[in-house]
């Protein structure tokens, strides 16, 4: 019963990251290619610390979503350095806009 569970959070997650990644997008102001040289780092975290860093280092806007599609928090980034150290431990989508390209990734805190 408890794999059952699993598995369809595992499809869950699935569908909602490709629902956030392809439908979502308006193709007048967003485009739906790489940021270039993206990087997402620890993944999964444990000290509430994440690191977006990118080739042109510009500002970032970032979303944060939980499974179901809830949007969690919502932020600017200067610099490389994201503090999540209020989100539990779980699964989340982590949109990421720079230069008006926007990318998705998991992201798992523990």
């Amino acid at each position: 019963m408890k794999k059952n569970y699993l598995n369809t959070l595992l499809i869950f997650t699935f569908l909602m990251v490709s629902l956030l990644s392809f439908g979502q997008a308006n193709p007048s102001n967003t485009s739906n290619s790489n940021i270039e040289g993206l990087l997402v780092h620890p993944n999964p975290v444990n000290n509430g610390l994440v690191y977006i860093s990118t080739l042109k280092n510009l500002v970032k806007h970032i979303e944060i979503y939980d499974v179901l599609g809830k949007e969690i928090h919502t932020s600017s980034l200067l610099g490389i350095e994201l503090n999540i150290s209020i989100l539990k431990p779980g699964i989340y989508i982590l949109r990421i806009t720079e230069n008006s390209i926007t990318a998705t990734r998991k992201l798992v805190v523990r």
